[in-house]
């Protein structure tokens, strides 16, 4: 690249330039704004780790700005997920992914996204129900006694399922018995070790990621077990996260 004028440059050879200048220069702290996003899709999986490799031998703060949340949970060791200027949640990866503080980060991380299942909470005996259409699902003991749960009784909520907790493995549908339900397959894409089933169960669209060992096609009904322990309680208003 060193014999050529800028214009003769592609936009993704000019960001790696950029890139080197800035290096070579020994800061203190980097900010890069999307530095990957004018590279073809191989390229970026190859300088994401070049860049995480880069971090660790500078031992340098690097700033990383980026719409994609795919570079900031493969490179970030702390994220910070913004809306409208407006910090939403601080924390690693890994938390952000299990304890999303609200309804956009939730949604912003993880591919496919999060399901939100609009219903509503009601008390059943001892216990707590999550009530979808005509399916009722008791919440775990211990998410059913989190004091910040008891006011969300009778009021409806959203709740938040990964695609992952959805399953239709024989060993999920008997050991999560209690939290099976029909569900209609719209659509089914094959992503080589994992299926992303599209589904439909009482009016509300959903996915799941299964193995690929699945049988399940398109136009069929089956029973799918959802793993309500792992189903996080949203306020419908406010959109907060009530309990995780």
């Amino acid at each position: 690249l060193l014999d050529r004028k800028p214009k003769a440059l592609s936009g993704g050879q000019r960001q790696r330039v950029a890139l080197g200048r800035a290096i070579v220069r020994e800061p203190k702290v980097f900010l890069l704004d999307e530095p990957l996003s004018n590279l073809d899709a191989k390229l970026r999986a190859q300088m994401r780790t070049e860049l995480t490799k880069l971090h660790k031998r500078l031992e340098t703060t690097f700033v990383y700005v980026t719409h994609d949340q795919v570079e900031a949970m493969t490179m970030a060791s702390r994220i910070v997920v913004m809306k409208d200027g407006l910090i939403q949640q601080v924390d690693t990866p890994q938390n952000l992914y299990d304890n999303p503080c609200n309804l956009f980060v939730a949604g912003f991380i993880g591919t496919p996204q999060m399901n939100f299942i609009h219903g509503k909470l009601l008390k059943e005996g001892d216990g707590v129900v999550f009530v979808m259409g005509e399916n009722k699902f008791k919440l775990p003991a211990e998410k059913a006694s989190k004091p910040e749960l008891q006011e969300y009784i009778g009021k409806e909520v959203i709740g938040g399922l990964r695609p992952e907790c959805i399953h239709d493995e024989p060993m999920y549908l008997s050991s999560l018995e209690q939290w099976v339900a029909d569900v209609d397959i719209d659509v089914t894409e094959l992503m080589g070790a994992e299926i992303f089933l599209y589904i439909e169960s009482q009016e509300q669209n959903l996915v799941a990621r299964v193995s690929s060992r699945s049988k399940a096609k398109a136009g069929d009904t089956i029973k799918m077990a959802f793993d309500i322990s792992r189903m996080h309680i949203f306020d419908k208003e406010t959109e907060l996260c009530v309990v995780h």
